[in-house]
């Protein structure tokens, strides 16, 4: 499972010309998920994702979490987080997991995120064609892959 984390002052997502989520300060989260993702991928990810220290202090230091600001999180399935470009100019898809392996686990991440985060978050449409607006803070863009970190995680508790 892979996600994109970008730090936001606001984002919002439109589907069919209407806004069907907002949020202000927080964090807006593309989630992207491949046919071997699991329950370790989303407890891995979720707790990451409202504990990560990408909001200043009152030193202007990054060392606050999402959840220490009572800040907002919008999630948004994405599977082009699993383009595969090293042949040709068409990215390919193959990685990323059809919608009957998808769609529980993206739920079920969203479902996670809320629980650890202590509050309701804002999604976007699994599937839909959807218009996403931020306004970037920072800006501070992060990029997390559950396989590479809970294989780093593995081999640093050997």
């Amino acid at each position: 499972m892979r996600i994109l984390i970008q730090r936001v002052k606001s984002a919002s997502v439109e589907i069919d010309k209407k806004i069907t989520a907002k949020i202000g300060s927080g964090l807006l989260v593309f989630v992207g998920i491949c046919n071997d993702d699991g329950e370790n991928d989303i407890e891995y990810l979720t707790s990451k994702l409202v504990n990560l220290r990408v909001f200043d202090d009152e030193n202007g230091v990054m060392n606050l979490s999402a959840k220490d600001i009572n800040g907002e999180i919008l999630v948004v399935s994405q599977f082009t987080l699993y383009a595969q470009t090293k042949k040709g100019n068409r990215p390919s898809y193959i990685l990323a997991a059809k919608p009957e392996i998808s769609v529980p686990l993206y739920e079920k991440f969203c479902d996670e995120t809320a629980q650890k985060l202590g509050k309701n978050i804002q999604t976007g449409t699994f599937g839909a064609d959807m218009k996403i607006e931020l306004i970037n803070d920072g800006p501070v863009t992060i990029w997390i892959d559950s396989k590479e970190n809970i294989k780093k995680h593995a081999d640093d508790t050997d």
